[in-house]
């Protein structure tokens, strides 16, 4: 008897354009990838809802800005809760998956984030800066982000805005895992270039920095990617904890590390599917 395949939704949009980056060559290794070990069909994020029944578990890759079908993916997270369906990366993160309350909630805590406030009476608890970021709470991709000085900062329209001060950083570095197990680092030396990643042999301190955030994160099971910069003080400050749909730069590894990855996301969708989560 032929050995027992699991079946694989694996949502993509395949026609998805980045800035200066292919995302679909991505899921189309990752897929083949994956195809070795398990049944695997592709799907545009808005068919999802509608397939999704008969997969052993579906897998939420590149599939672009959920602002822009946001009703259509508040319906697939609730169908999936509804029929107990294990999504992965799963359903109950509590960072950029469900917005960027988390920013709001880490700073708070006293966690090493760019400090963050929603409301204008809080202003004065961000550091005197020459210009701050404001953007929206359920902002993806740099949509609706925007450089202001800070006298024009009462003036703004909160409730649903982010503001942050602008911080002159040295550079950027993600930290990409899979489950809780950090897999490699990746860095944009030039700020002016943030999109020219290399990669980044992290010291100590800084994989004690991004596992606190992955640890703090409610995701047993899937891909996270911390990204952080590098203040003018020497530490790492949070930018974005993403744990949704992170793309990640496999083109950049070598063959060696690319494999080690998708052998570990493998591994990962076994237990997520074995271990009979209802998600």
């Amino acid at each position: 008897m032929p050995q027992h395949r699991h079946r694989i939704l694996y949502v993509t949009d395949l026609a998805y354009e980045a800035r200066g980056r292919r995302y679909c060559d991505e899921d189309i290794h990752l897929a083949d990838r994956l195809r070795e070990e398990f049944d695997v069909a592709l799907c545009h994020p808005l068919d999802a809802a509608a397939l999704m029944d008969g997969f052993d578990a579906v897998v939420v890759r590149n599939s672009g800005p959920v602002l822009n079908y946001q009703a259509e993916y508040d319906a697939f997270r609730a169908l999936a809760r509804k029929h107990g369906v294990r999504v992965y990366n799963q359903l109950t993160g509590k960072a950029d998956m469900v917005g960027k309350q988390y920013l709001l909630d880490l700073t708070a805590a006293g966690h090493p984030v760019i400090p963050t406030v929603d409301r204008r009476e809080d202003l004065d608890r961000l550091p005197e800066a020459a210009e701050y970021v404001v953007k929206p709470k359920l902002g993806a991709d740099s949509i609706g982000l925007e450089f202001v000085p800070g006298d024009r900062l009462p003036e703004l329209a909160y409730g649903d805005i982010l503001v942050q001060p602008r911080i002159d950083f040295a550079y950027e570095v993600s930290f990409y895992f899979v489950d809780r197990d950090f897999q490699y680092a990746l860095h944009a030396p030039r700020p002016d270039r943030r999109w020219e990643l290399v990669p980044y042999e992290p010291t100590a301190d800084d994989l004690a920095f991004a596992q606190r955030f992955v640890d703090w994160n409610t995701i047993d099971h899937g891909i996270q990617r911390v990204d952080a910069c590098r203040a003018p003080g020497g530490e790492l400050l949070l930018v974005e904890l993403e744990d949704l749909n992170p793309y990640l730069s496999l083109e950049l590894l070598t063959p060696a590390a690319r494999e080690d990855f998708a052998a570990n996301m493998a591994a990962s969708l076994r237990r997520l599917i074995t271990a009979g989560e209802s998600l």
